[in-house]
């Protein structure tokens, strides 16, 4: 840059002189004022070259005091005093699931004969009602580590109640498909029990998710699982849990109050089917459970076993055209312990079976039949919600819905059931399930 501007000069000067009329004093001069000009840009461009160096001394200096804001910059990604720049990679996805309901019964009173139900596992109130609602957020922590927080707003006695539904970090690249995942999450139990309310094809829990999960286990706890190296999809798993949610409920302390298991595989028949199977088992310390209102406690060791399978035919080829879905469970419960002190060694039962058609692309319609057994009651229980009365409840469903997009769902349902003796419910259920923003894929 020097060199640049003392030709520019220098060719200025000789340009404008005269070589005819020069002469020795005239060159002197010339060289005199060559040299002057020289000194004088040389000067300049020190002086500026000073400055930059000093305000970048500064800047340095300036962000070595001011630490930067926590979260916002990743490894390997400078920080700045300024405290604006900002690694977009961790910031979350925000999702809201809004679901609200009209409901009508034919009866006051549904209690499930022969089974103590958790409040979560009740028909829920007649009206109108926004009944849950979800605020989720979720990211990749980092190469490593996923995270997810799903926060549910319900309605319960016409009070709202706030709970952390989820909160769970999940790894990434473990070898050989294996996964571990911590926090606060629904156990992969069953086929239903993973899953979100939302995502299920009518408005409502079948039966034996009422009586035996109260609508869905989610507790706090680790699981592990692998994907084994076959053919077919095949994976196992493992769970700890504190042991606080039905069926277990009370435990305290440091001890592990529940154990899972499961295992489940599928594939594909040819190029339209797809299938699906699973056995799981949940097996509980139960310190205190509290039941139909806190009128039946029970304490002692409750064991659950489900079996699944899910079958799904897209007759086109594509199944966001047409889809047949075919799913079914069965439970069974052995219970050694005590209800309310009474001394209780019994077995019960329940299954249920849906199909659900996509006839359109944004229609369906779905059927579902479930149903529960109950052994008979020590006689200090009789008369008590644990006496079936010789009655085993069931209940028959259809529903029609219509999906203007992914992000939308409206849907009619219509449930007979016969829950105890000369109590026939008929209900009616008007459901709306909306999504706004970001939303993840849910599992087959």
């Amino acid at each position: 840059m020097k060199n640049q501007s003392f030709l520019a000069a220098s060719a200025v000067v000789l340009l404008g002189a005269s070589p005819a009329f020069a002469n020795d004093a005239e060159i002197d001069a010339l060289r005199a004022e060559l040299a002057a000009m020289r000194v004088m840009y040389e000067s300049k461009i020190d002086g500026l070259e000073s400055r930059l160096a000093e305000m970048e001394a500064r800047q340095v200096e300036s962000a070595s005091r001011v630490e930067p804001a926590a979260g916002n910059t990743a490894p390997g990604v400078p920080a700045t005093g300024n405290r604006r720049v900002t690694d977009n990679s961790f910031n979350p996805a925000i999702g809201v699931m809004l679901q609200g309901k009209y409901k009508a019964f034919s009866e006051n009173e549904a209690d499930l004969a022969g089974f103590a139900v958790g409040h979560e596992g009740e028909r829920g109130e007649e009206g109108l009602s926004v009944e849950h609602t979800e605020l989720n957020f979720s990211a990749s922590v980092d190469d490593k580590f996923y995270g997810s927080t799903t926060i549910a707003l319900a309605e319960h006695h016409g009070e709202t109640e706030v709970e952390l539904e989820e909160a769970f970090i999940q790894t990434l690249a473990l070898p050989y498909g294996a996964s571990l995942k911590g926090g606060r999450f629904f156990a992969d139990i069953g086929y239903l029990n993973a899953h979100h309310a939302h995502s299920d094809d009518f408005a409502d829990r079948p039966l034996p998710y009422r009586a035996f999960l109260n609508g869905a286990y989610n507790d706090d706890g680790l699981q592990a699982s692998v994907i084994l190296p076959s053919d077919l999809y095949a994976e196992v798993g493992a769970g700890l849990f504190r042991g606080k949610d039905f069926p277990a409920g009370g435990n305290e302390g440091s001890d592990v109050g529940s154990w899972t298991a499961f295992a489940r595989t599928g594939g594909d028949i040819g190029d339209n089917t797809a299938w699906r199977a699973g056995a799981s088992a949940l097996l509980a310390d139960v310190q205190s459970r509290a039941a139909n209102e806190g009128n039946i406690t029970f304490r002692g060791d409750s064991d659950l076993y489900i079996a699944d399978v899910r079958l799904t035919f897209a007759p086109t080829g594509n199944a966001n055209r047409q889809e047949l879905i075919l799913q079914g469970e069965y439970f069974w419960r052995d219970e050694n312990g005590a209800y309310n002190d009474v001394a209780f060694d019994e077995s019960q039962r329940g299954w249920y079976a849906q199909t659900v058609y996509k006839f359109a692309p944004q229609w369906r319609v779905g059927a579902r039949y479930s149903e529960l057994h109950a052994d008979a009651v020590p006689a200090g229980l009789a008369g008590t919600a644990l006496d079936d009365g010789g009655h085993d409840p069931w209940a028959a469903t259809v529903m029609g819905d219509w999906t203007n997009s992914e992000f939308s769902r409206l849907r009619l349902q219509y449930s007979y059931e016969e829950l105890a003796n000369e109590l026939e419910d008929n209900q009616l259920t008007i459901q709306y399930i909306m999504s706004i923003g970001a939303h993840g894929a849910h599992p087959f």
